[in-house]
């Protein structure tokens, strides 16, 4: 009889529940990659043929904090920059509304210095005394007309020119006629150096313009002409040229 056949081991055979095991799983991972679907018409397709799946849904609610949070710091800057335009608004309006009570103030002051000045003039006028002056010399009434023709005649010795009616125009506009007018207000003032009398001479050129033969005293009405007129002859010509502050 020939010899049955015998089988070769080329390893430990594996026992019988571990090749049922390893089947299985060979099964399952061939039924995963393909499985055979019915579709309509008889054809079949395979799980890599499947629908794709539905997209996931992503939160705005993060997009929607930061739009928050821009918006607030942008509103925030708005009120700030609001609130900024306001205080120099309300800065502008206070020094604009200084400015006017000053110049208010300063009007009411002039007007007050005119309305003395008239004054004086008009009492002036009323007297019949006589400027005191030198035994022997040309007697003038002590009044604006008395002052300002003694100041014309000193002039005319010193050969400064000048007229009656220019040193009146400008005996008027700056200090009304009064004598005694001094002011406060001006620029000349906030430095210290107020103008004074008739024709509103500052000290330091009352001094440098004084013409000889006439008072020391600022506020003597010919004195204070003659300088004035000095003053405006080496300026302006004459002080016929003078029609504003000068």
């Amino acid at each position: 009889m020939p010899k049955a056949a015998t089988a070769v081991r080329t390893g430990r055979a594996l026992p019988v529940a571990q090749k049922c095991a390893v089947a299985g799983a060979a099964a399952l991972s061939a039924a995963a990659i393909a499985v055979p679907t019915a579709v309509a018409g008889g054809g079949q397709t395979t799980v890599a043929d499947a629908a794709p799946a539905a997209p996931v849904k992503v939160s705005s609610q993060p997009v929607k904090d930061v739009q928050t949070k821009v918006t607030d710091r942008l509103a925030s800057t708005g009120v700030k920059v609001q609130d900024i335009q306001a205080r120099q608004q309300a800065a502008t309006q206070q020094k604009a509304a200084e400015v006017q009570r000053k110049a208010q103030a300063a009007a009411q002051q002039k007007a007050a210095e005119r309305k003395a000045g008239q004054s004086a003039v008009n009492r002036s006028a009323q007297r019949l005394e006589v400027r005191p002056v030198a035994d022997g010399a040309k007697k003038y009434a002590n009044n604006l007309d008395g002052w300002i023709r003694e100041s014309l005649d000193i002039m005319r010795k010193h050969n400064i020119p000048g007229s009656y009616d220019g040193i009146y125009r400008n005996i008027m506009r700056e200090s009304s006629g009064n004598p005694k007018a001094i002011n406060n207000w001006d620029i000349n003032a906030r430095n210290g150096v107020p103008s004074k009398g008739l024709l509103q001479v500052i000290p330091p050129t009352f001094k440098a313009y004084h013409v000889p033969g006439t008072s020391w005293d600022i506020y003597d009405p010919v004195a204070n002409i003659t300088a004035a007129c000095n003053y405006a002859a080496h300026r302006y010509g004459s002080m016929d040229n003078v029609n504003s502050a000068y």
